[in-house]
């Protein structure tokens, strides 16, 4: 009986740690993509024709290899897949947890965790919710909430941000994305054993507050300034 407890808890234990890798590959994916992707809204500074310039160019990459959009779609299924993986991941390990509580408690505030760390969970779903407005913003819908034309990349960025409550939720969302990224760099490098010492631990939590401010941050200078009316057609 002993042993097939052991054995159970020995799969569980490999099951928990696949689950974690799962999740750290998948979000070093979305770091990556986010970066690039914030590179790419920063064109805007660069005026109508450099923007649009540059949207043009990501649907006409690879060819004649690849078709039109096919470097697109590669990345779009790529992106789905890790979402998928990263968010059923993070719901099996929340499970997990949660199921092995076999009696009720009161939390106790813990002075050691960050704030990040405890909004992970919501901080996710704030993230999910924005990425489907997005989609349907910018690229399945093309909503223009100022109802002008959606067929310019350019006008269109400028159009909904030109809404102050628009440029909020953007804002908003980028502050959820920055807190998350700032814990989920130190729980990817911790998961990957890369935090092994006290010095290993300063650069992991220090990578996570750089990528947090570079990413959010950058993301949200567009908005600002277009709200501010430096950005505009």
């Amino acid at each position: 009986m002993a042993t097939t407890t052991l054995v159970k808890g020995a799969r569980a234990s490999r099951s928990t740690i696949t689950l974690k890798l799962l999740m750290a590959a998948s979000g070093l994916l979305f770091i990556a993509f986010v970066l690039m992707h914030m590179y790419g809204n920063l064109k805007a500074f660069g005026g109508h024709d450099t923007y649009n310039a540059y949207a043009e160019h990501l649907r006409t990459f690879g060819e004649p290899i690849l078709p039109r959009e096919g470097l697109l779609w590669i990345l779009r299924v790529a992106l789905i897949a890790a979402l998928v993986l990263h968010v059923y991941s993070a719901f099996a390990l929340w499970h997990r947890s949660a199921k092995a509580r076999t009696t009720k408690y009161v939390m106790k505030k813990n002075l050691a965790s960050s704030l990040s760390s405890r909004t992970m969970r919501w901080g996710g779903v704030t993230i999910l919710l924005f990425v489907v407005w997005h989609l349907i913003n910018f690229t399945i819908g093309k909503v223009n909430v100022s109802g002008g034309s959606t067929n310019d990349p350019y006008n269109l960025l400028v159009d909904s941000f030109n809404s102050w409550w628009l440029t909020v939720i953007y804002l908003v969302a980028m502050l959820a994305l920055g807190m998350h990224l700032q814990h989920g760099v130190w729980s990817a490098a911790q998961t990957l054993g890369l935090t092994n010492n006290a010095r290993a631990r300063r650069n992991a939590k220090s990578l996570g507050w750089i990528l947090a401010v570079v990413i959010a941050g950058g993301f949200s200078l567009v908005p600002i300034f277009v709200l501010a009316g430096v950005i505009s057609k």
